[in-house]
Formats: structure tokens, sequence, C-alpha cells
């Protein structure tokens, strides 16, 4: 079966953003929706991106806990904060 883009996502920014900050020892984290949409190359997909990183899911995923958000809610600009969960 074909993986959902919403996992997708969450698979992506777990791997190169929560993996190596956690590594990093590092606690907390801003991420920007517009960089992941640059990254994955998804200009038309920002509310995708925002959905798939605001659920319980992407959470239990990445071992993060959702702390805040910040700007418009589905723009570019979105930023969304996770604390590290140890």
């Amino acid at each position: 079966m074909a993986e959902k883009l919403a996992d997708k996502i969450r698979n992506y920014v777990n791997e190169t953003i929560i993996i190596p900050k956690r590594v990093n020892d590092i606690q907390k984290i801003e991420i920007r929706v517009g960089d992941i949409a640059s990254d994955m190359n998804l200009n038309n997909r920002v509310p995708a991106i925002c959905g798939a990183l605001q659920t319980k899911k992407f959470e239990k995923l990445a071992n993060v806990k959702k702390i805040g958000t910040k700007g418009p809610g589905n723009g570019m600009n979105c930023i969304i904060s996770f604390e590290i969960i140890k």
C-alpha cells in the first residue's frame, strides 16, 4: 500500500529534524511549515503539512509534545513548537 502524504510528512520531519535534535540533546524545537514545504517540494500542500504535524499521531511517532504555534494557522509562516520527550 502506498504511504499516505501525511505519513510521509511525519516520517520526513521525524527523521530529518527531530531525531538529529534528540541526538544533540536539544529539548525544544520550532518547525516552520514553509521550510518543510520547500524541502519536500510540497509548496501547494501547506495545509496538509500543518495538519500532519499537529496530530497526536506525530507526537507519538516522534516522541514529542506540541507546546505551541505561531503565525498563520495554515500558512508557510506557521511555526509549530515541540518539546522533545526523553
